[in-house]
């Protein structure tokens, strides 16, 4: 029988089960150019309040943070996917200018003036990662707002980003991944949820919200999608290595360690 030094058999009953919760929010759709639509949310998946995650120490996990999409008239605006272990996060839709379809994505990009949303909640996960960007009413009239993890984005001339989704896992409740506002013929455009940015000229989506970028108006380019995150919560008595090629910072709340990753791509170990 194998005899171990008590101080080793102590420390390894000392931990609890390795149960993580995750928000793992994607790259968000980029505004276009012409009366576009609103770039659509980055996928918004977690498991926070109520599952948990089992995991292994000491194996490697795949952590990824989606950037946003640039303003683009085509398919290169899309928002990139954010990746935590087996969750993926799709990139937001894009979205084009007048009479251009919004692309598919975690949540669609809203349509060009005269054209039809992209499809949210692409591919599809189970609960949703996010919803439909709207369609412009007509030509001539301004572009449909993107889809947002909360609500799909508004049509005709409110053209508004859809709701982003509220989240506590850091121990303050803040909504991320909301829809960009459409652009509009004249100044400004739809509003934009959530740190997305208003339909206009070059009003971007915040910096690690998953928010689309604003619609572009007539004969301007619109703002760049926000960048996502993927935040972590585990037991305290736990430690995160690795991490090369990422950024991140952790916390603490309650019995919990709250780790978020804002910005590259890497793998991590629990110790």
């Amino acid at each position: 029988m194998a005899v171990f030094p008590l101080g080793i058999l102590s420390a390894a009953a000392s931990k609890p089960a390795l149960n993580v919760q995750y928000l793992v929010i994607a790259g968000a759709g980029g505004g276009g150019v012409d009366v576009s639509g609103g770039g659509g949310a980055g996928g918004h998946r977690t498991n926070f309040p109520s599952t948990f995650l089992s995991l292994v120490a000491g194996t490697s996990y795949t952590v990824t943070v989606g950037a946003g999409g640039p303003v683009n008239n085509g398919a290169a605006g899309q928002g990139a996917d954010s990746v935590f272990s087996t969750i993926t996060s799709s990139g937001g839709g894009f979205t084009r200018g007048y009479g251009g379809a919004g692309g598919a994505g975690g949540s669609g990009g809203g349509g060009g003036s005269g054209a039809a949303g992209g499809a949210g909640n692409t591919p599809t996960t189970s609960p949703s990662q996010g919803n439909n960007g709207a369609n412009s009413a007509a030509f001539n009239t301004p572009g449909g707002g993107g889809g947002g993890a909360g609500g799909a984005g508004g049509a005709y001339y409110a053209s508004r980003g859809g709701n982003g989704a509220s989240n506590a896992i850091t121990g303050t409740s803040i909504a991320r991944a909301g829809g960009g506002g459409g652009g509009a013929f004249g100044s400004g455009g739809g509003p934009g949820q959530a740190g997305g940015g208003a339909g206009g000229i070059g009003n971007n989506g915040a910096a690690n919200s998953g928010s689309g970028g604003g619609g572009g108006q007539i004969s301007s380019a619109g703002g760049n999608g926000g960048s996502g995150i993927v935040i972590l919560s585990y037991p305290s008595e736990y430690n995160i290595g690795g991490g090369a090629g990422l950024t991140f910072t952790t916390a603490t709340n309650g019995s919990s360690k709250v780790t978020s990753f804002t910005l590259g791509t890497g793998t991590i170990t629990f110790s």
